[in-house]
């Protein structure tokens, strides 16, 4: 079996959590008054960081000019290729910035936030602990929006 077929019968398999009562919160303001942060799932972090271990469950903070990141993403089925000639295939802060620039969003965040992917099939520690301080972080800064940015 291919690694393509070996990775969609795991998926395909896979523990899927549900939710009794998901969180939801209409748009605040609208969104050319928003503040957009990206969070991504690609274990993006600066060269001097810690790396991301395996089921690492806490997030890095990454600064808004940052561009000199390093994927972590540790599936050897993931295609880099399109990271490797674009920062913004996973991280879209150059888009994120135009649409600043010509009045669609109303600001970028300052900060932005990199989970890894391979989460434990609980996700309890993101649901629990790791998501909501990135949460609370993303309100302390004023954040309205997020731009998520799964891997």
């Amino acid at each position: 079996m291919s690694g393509d077929a070996t990775m969609r019968q795991f998926g395909a398999t896979a523990p899927v959590p549900e939710f009794d009562d998901p969180a939801f919160t209409p748009f605040p303001v609208p969104l050319s008054e928003a503040k957009v942060a990206i969070v991504t799932s690609a274990a993006l972090h600066r060269t001097h960081d810690d790396q991301f271990s395996a089921a690492d469950v806490s997030y890095r903070t990454i600064d808004r000019a940052e561009r000199d990141l390093v994927l972590g993403h540790w599936s050897p089925n993931f295609d880099r290729t399109g990271f490797q000639l674009d920062l913004n295939v996973v991280y879209p802060i150059d888009r994120l910035e135009e649409l600043e620039a010509d009045g669609t969003i109303g600001a970028v965040a300052e900060h932005h936030y990199s989970f890894a992917g391979n989460q434990p099939d609980t996700v309890s520690e993101l649901r629990l602990d790791t998501g909501p301080a990135c949460a609370a972080a993303m309100k302390a800064d004023g954040v309205h929006a997020v731009l998520l940015t799964p891997v």
